[in-house]
């Protein structure tokens, strides 16, 4: 398949192909600056009808709404695809998004409201915070969402705007539950925001915005109850001049630290002696070097026994099992 004509594959295709999810043990969101861009002829633009919303925030999402593109990745080598949101914070073409929604790409796409499609280059990243900042680098000025300048609230409201479910940049709307929220786990992002708003998958990387119209967080996570509809969903904090916006803005890459162990979720914890349980060592990693093994299964995949089980590290109980409940459940929004 020639990449241009991935690039013109329905959205819906492309959302079921995301499936971007971290499954869990027990589980089955302004000013606007400048005119929106035009220098590609505009395509018609998926049109479904907006949910109800109260008068303010529906003056809110109109307002921002423009600012917002449905954003694809692609690697052509192994043909993995992703779909999820972005947004614009300057007229000059930079959007923000997660990480984890153009982690696995090489090349991006960008689709505004009129229907205009860009190419876009990965600028920066923060892997552990999972943000990501790209470059659009085709004439402006674009419209654009503003940063707060200061740190959220509990208690106010948010708007959210996503792609979820096949729809085309839609309204989610809910209230800021708790910041600093943690999930004892190293792929959760410190100085998370919890909301109530019902995000899905396709949301990843959209804006989470209040109700001065500016940018309070980027969507990462969803917390879902055991029949997969989302519960809480979680919001990466973005304040104008911190440290994390500082150092995208500036180039930096900064990705995680790779130990190379995959553990067994489901067994962790509850062996004879409790344990982080290894389900598999990946090939050439620090974690192989050191000795660790996986688990041994035999010529049909089955397990014949455990792997190494972790008790300790560096004379300290791991904690592997001692996950918040309220975000037990996780998954990439």
């Amino acid at each position: 398949m020639s990449l241009l004509r991935w690039f013109r594959m329905p959205a819906l295709l492309l959302l079921s192909l995301l499936a971007y999810v971290l499954p869990a043990p027990g589980s089955g969101l302004a000013v606007l600056g400048g005119p929106q861009a035009s220098s590609v002829p505009q395509t018609s633009a998926p049109q479904v009808p907006f949910p109800t919303l109260p008068q303010e925030t529906l003056r809110l999402f109109e307002r921002s709404r423009s600012a917002v593109v449905r954003l694809g990745s692609l690697d052509p080598g192994s043909m993995a695809m992703g779909l999820g949101t972005g947004f614009f914070i300057s007229p000059g073409g930079e959007l923000l998004t997660a990480y984890h929604v153009v982690s696995e790409g090489q090349l991006f796409q960008v689709q505004t409201l009129g229907g205009q499609r860009y190419p876009a280059r990965l600028v920066a990243f923060d892997a552990a915070a999972d943000v990501a900042l790209l470059k659009v680098d085709v004439p402006g000025p674009f419209p654009y969402l503003n940063l707060s300048p200061r740190p959220p609230q509990v208690g106010e409201g948010v708007l959210a705007i996503g792609n979820s479910g096949g729809d085309f940049l839609q309204p989610r709307e809910g209230k800021l539950l708790r910041l600093e929220a943690a999930a004892s786990r190293a792929d959760f992002p410190q100085g998370t925001l919890e909301m109530d708003a019902r995000l899905a998958p396709g949301d990843s990387g959209g804006p989470i915005i209040n109700g001065l119209g500016q940018v309070i967080g980027v969507v990462s996570y969803i917390r879902v109850d055991e029949y997969g509809a989302t519960e809480t969903s979680y919001a990466i904090p973005t304040v104008e001049g911190n440290a994390l916006i500082t150092d995208l803005k500036s180039g930096q890459q900064r990705d995680r630290g790779v130990v190379g162990l995959v553990f067994d979720l489901y067994h962790d914890g509850l062996t004879q002696v409790p344990g982080g349980v290894v389900s598999r060592v990946a090939r050439g990693s620090p974690a192989e070097r050191a000795g660790l093994r996986g688990h041994v299964r035999d010529q049909t995949g089955q397990m014949t026994d455990f792997g190494d089980i972790i008790v300790s590290v560096q004379g300290a109980d791991p904690q592997l099992r001692r996950r918040d409940p309220r975000v037990a459940a996780l998954r990439r929004g």
